[in-house]
């Protein structure tokens, strides 16, 4: 794979990711609704730099172990596929039939009620380990040959946290439609089906990687 292929391909799954509903997402909209635009951004702000720092988690790990071992390569290269291929399964099995905000985000709110929004949405990220689980097994698929790892993985991590931050700064912008929209189960059983495609295609692909 190619840097610019590597690249594309990656963008159109990170940002297929980014619009699914999830804690996140349901962090953003609720406090948009309840608390207004700017503390809604300040959770956006906290989330972004926890998944930098997972990121970075991420790449320091990797790095080290891609370049000492190729049994750990092999060795994650078939913990990621089969990780992202029950992911895959268990959203087309069974999608979601409805995505509530309100309570999402109640479940993910771990700092007081006066607390910052940034540390909110800082500590839920961070207290989310399906988060590096899923930077470690999603990742390092899209490092091109001869690409030193952990600089490019956190690239690829830089790059979802833009996405993220467009994606919140849209949520913010329109709560209210993109709420409702994302409360339709149709949408929500949508969303859920084709991120489980998604999830297999990059399951079998990671899964025949001879690199």
């Amino acid at each position: 794979m190619t840097l610019t292929q590597a690249l594309i391909a990656y963008a159109l799954a990170a940002g297929l990711l980014t619009v699914t509903p999830g804690l996140d997402t349901a962090l953003i909209l609720r406090t948009a609704a309840v608390e207004g635009p700017r503390r809604a951004a300040g959770a956006a702000i906290g989330i972004s730099v926890g998944c930098l720092i997972w990121g970075a988690a991420a790449a320091l790990g990797l790095g080290v172990l891609l370049a000492a071992s190729h049994l750990a390569y092999t060795v994650l290269k078939w913990a990621g596929a089969a990780y992202l291929a029950y992911l895959g399964v268990k959203l087309l099995v069974r999608p979601r039939a409805r995505f509530d905000a309100g309570a999402a985000a109640a479940d993910g709110e771990t700092a007081k009620a006066g607390g910052s929004w940034l540390v909110r949405g800082l500590t839920t990220n961070l207290l989310n380990p399906k988060i590096g689980v899923f930077y470690v097994s999603f990742l390092p698929q899209f490092v091109p040959t001869g690409a030193p790892t952990a600089p490019f993985i956190m690239l690829l991590a830089g790059l979802h946290v833009l996405m993220g931050l467009v994606w919140a700064g849209g949520l913010i912008a329109a709560t209210q439609p993109l709420g409702r929209a994302l409360r339709r189960p149709a949408v929500v059983r949508s969303l859920d089906r084709l991120t489980g495609v998604v999830f297999l295609g990059f399951a079998a692909r990671l899964a025949l990687d001879r690199r």
